[in-house]
C-alpha cells in the first residue's frame, strides 16, 4: 500500500483561497493556488507562508482562471517553487491576464495608500508585483482535455471541461490505481455562451465545490429584468451600474444585452464597458472558438455594438457624460477595478441603480451593498448609499444545489470519500445533509490546514 497525504490549505470552511497540496511516494501537485477573498481575517491569511515548503511542490494543476484558484502562484513562486503550472490553454490564457491585472492593481493601490497615508503600513506593499507575476507565468505549460497525462509511472490526471467559465475544468487524477476527482467550479447546465459541463463517471475520492449547495437559483426572467432597469434608468436619466467579474459574466452581460437590443426590448441607449481586464477576455473568446457557443461572426457584431473603454480618462468622461446610460465595469464583488470609481461618484445619487450579478463572498463590498448597508467605503472615505440595489442570482456561473446533484449522479461507483470544499459554513452543513441523504455516501467537511492520509 502506498500513503497519500492531502493539505487543506484553502477553499475548506470557507469559499475562496482554493488550495489542495497532494504528498505522494512518486511526487507532490498542488491542486489551484488561489488567493482568499472577502472577510478581513480571510485576507490577511495570504501574507501568511504556507504551512509546506512551495519548493517541495513538482507541478501545479488548474482548474480554471479565477484568481481564487491562481491569484496565489506569485507568491508561491516567491516561496520557492520551481516545478510547471499546468491548465489548458484558455485557462493559462485567462490567468495571465487575471495575475497581470491583479499585481498592477496591488502596485498601485499601494502607491495609492501611501501617497495618502490611509494604510496602517509603513510603507504598504503591494501583495505582488507585476514582475513576480511574470516569473509565475513564464512556469505556465498547457495541456489540451480529455487527454489522459502521464505525470509519474503510477500517476496521471486529465482535465474535462466543466463550463463555468471559458477553459475551465474538473481535473481527474489517477494515483496508484485510484481516482481522486476536483470538481474546479461546476458551471451551469444551460449556460448563455458555454456547453454544459462534462459529468466524471468514476471516483474513489471527491473533492466537491458547494457554492450553492444550500439554494436553487431562482427562476427569474433575466431579460425582462434587465429590460425593465433599462427602461427604468432612462426615465429617470440616471446610471445603471453593473459591476461584474471580467471573465464569463462580463461577456454573458454583453451578450444579454445585445440579444434584447437585437428584439427591440431595450432602446438603443449607450453601453459602456469599462474593464481593461474584461477586454483582454474578450480576445481569449475569439482566440478559442471550440470553448463556447459564439461563432465568430456573432462575437464582432457583439462586441461592435458597445463602448469598450480603454483608458482612466474615458472613465471620467463616461461619469460626466449626461445620457442615461449602463455601464458594466469590474469588479463583481466590488472589490477593486474600474466600478469603486464610478461608486465613489455616482453610489449617492438616487437615480442611480446598482445591479449586482451573481455571488457576493462574505467581507466584500458587493455583499455589504445586498444587506442594505447605508454608507460605503471606497478609498480610505465612506460615501452614502443612496442609490438602488438590485440583484440577479440567475446569471451565476456557478452550479445550484440541484445541478451539483445531477453532476455527480453520473458516478457509477459509491467513493471511498467525499469532501466538501468552496463553500461558506451554512452551505457545507446543508450540503452534506443532501448529499447523505439522497446517495447515502460518506462525506467529510474539512477544516482550513486539516491534513488527512489515505492508503491506495
Amino acid at each position: 500500500m502506498n500513503k497519500v497525504k492531502i493539505h487543506f490549505l484553502g477553499a475548506s470552511g470557507t469559499v475562496t483561497g482554493s488550495k489542495f497540496y497532494l504528498e505522494t511516494p512518486e511526487l507532490n501537485l498542488m491542486i489551484d493556488c488561489g488567493m482568499f477573498q472577502g472577510l478581513k481575517e480571510l485576507r490577511l491569511l495570504n501574507w501568511e507562508a504556507l504551512s509546506i515548503n512551495a519548493a517541495d511542490i513538482d507541478l501545479v494543476l488548474l482548474t480554471h482562471g479565477h484568481l481564487d484558484h491562481t491569484g496565489y502562484l506569485p507568491r508561491l513562486v516567491k516561496e520557492g517553487f520551481q516545478g510547471e503550472i499546468v491548465g489548458t490553454s484558455p485557462t493559462l490564457e485567462i490567468t495571465r491576464i487575471i495575475l497581470l491585472d491583479s499585481a498592477k492593481i496591488h502596485e498601485e493601490e499601494a502607491e495609492q495608500a501611501n501617497k495618502e497615508g490611509y494604510s496602517k503600513h509603513k510603507p504598504a506593499l503591494p501583495f505582488y508585483t507585476i514582475r513576480e507575476a511574470e516569473q509565475a507565468i513564464d512556469l505556465f505549460r498547457s495541456q489540451k482535455e480529455e487527454e489522459w497525462i502521464s505525470l509519474s509511472e503510477n500517476i496521471r490526471f486529465r482535465f474535462r471541461y466543466n463550463g463555468h467559465i471559458i477553459g475551465a475544468t474538473f481535473i481527474e487524477l489517477e494515483i496508484f490505481e485510484k481516482l481522486f476527482v476536483f470538481s474546479g467550479d461546476v458551471g451551469r447546465i444551460n449556460d448563455l455562451l458555454l456547453e454544459s459541463p462534462h459529468r466524471p463517471s468514476w471516483c474513489d475520492y471527491l473533492f466537491l465545490e458547494s457554492t450553492y449547495g444550500n439554494k436553487l437559483h431562482p427562476i427569474e426572467d433575466v431579460g425582462e429584468f434587465i429590460t425593465n432597469l433599462a427602461k427604468k434608468t432612462i426615465q429617470e436619466r440616471g446610471t445603471l451600474i453593473i459591476p461584474s467579474f471580467a471573465v464569463e459574466r462580463l461577456q454573458s452581460l454583453m451578450y444579454l444585452l445585445w440579444e434584447l437590443y437585437k428584439k427591440n426590448k431595450i432602446p438603443n441607449m449607450p453601453i459602456f464597458i469599462d474593464s481593461p481586464m474584461g477586454n483582454n477576455v474578450l480576445s481569449v473568446f475569439e482566440r478559442f472558438p471550440q470553448w463556447h457557443k459564439l461563432s465568430i461572426k456573432e462575437y464582432h457584431a457583439m462586441c461592435n455594438h458597445f463602448q469598450i473603454i480603454s483608458s482612466y480618462a474615458d472613465t471620467w468622461k463616461t461619469i460626466d457624460d449626461p445620457r442615461p446610460k449602463i455601464v458594466i465595469a469590474g469588479s463583481g464583488m466590488v472589490t477593486g477595478g474600474r466600478v469603486l470609481t464610478y461608486l465613489k461618484q455616482l453610489v449617492d445619487i438616487p437615480s442611480t441603480t446598482i445591479l449586482l450579478v451573481g455571488y457576493q463572498a462574505e467581507g466584500t463590498r458587493g455583499r455589504q451593498l445586498l444587506e442594505g448597508t447605508h454608507e460605503i467605503k471606497l478609498f480610505g472615505k465612506y460615501y452614502p448609499v443612496k442609490a438602488k440595489i438590485q440583484h440577479l442570482e440567475s446569471l451565476s456561473a456557478h452550479a445550484d444545489q440541484k445541478e451539483i446533484i445531477h453532476w455527480i449522479k453520473a458516478i457509477k461507483n459509491i467513493p471511498e470519500n467525499t469532501f466538501l470544499i468552496h463553500g461558506e459554513p451554512s452551505a457545507l452543513d446543508s450540503f452534506k445533509t443532501k448529499i447523505q441523504d439522497v446517495f447515502g455516501w460518506k462525506v467529510h467537511i474539512p477544516k482550513l490546514n486539516e491534513t488527512l492520509e489515505f492508503l491506495v
